[in-house]
């Protein structure tokens, strides 16, 4: 199955990750390829935003600018692990990915847990 999926990994996860998701056939690109590794998060979503792309991040503040903004994109997978490697958590994250490529495509907060995956879809609502 060929997944079209582009993926911007965030400057709190390893470029590893890249070869993680090339293995299942997902495009991925390092922040530290396009831009500074200081960036307000505000500019990494802002720019996956206009190159159509999904944040992933260790990062709990990519899930509050979309609350914040009532953004409807991009969709954000938030790893929510101690221990962040692909080697510990490159099947986990690639098997959620798979499943959820709906709700990314539509826009969503996933949360990936060693325990658990929640998603919310775009905008974020107050409850």
């Amino acid at each position: 199955m060929k997944i079209f999926m582009k993926i911007l990994i965030d400057m709190s996860l390893s470029p590893a990750w890249i070869d993680c998701f090339k293995e299942i056939g997902i495009q991925a690109t390092h922040w530290s390829a396009c831009g500074p590794p200081n960036a307000p998060d505000a500019l990494i979503v802002e720019w996956a935003f206009r190159h159509a792309h999904i944040v992933f991040t260790h990062d709990l503040d990519f899930g509050a600018i979309l609350h914040s903004t009532a953004a409807t994109a991009p969709s954000v997978v938030q790893l929510r692990s101690e221990d962040v490697r692909p080697a510990t958590m490159g099947k986990c994250v690639c098997s959620a990915l798979l499943q959820l490529t709906e709700e990314l495509q539509q826009g969503a907060l996933v949360t990936i847990d060693p325990r658990k995956n929640r998603v919310a879809l775009l905008p974020l609502r107050r409850t």
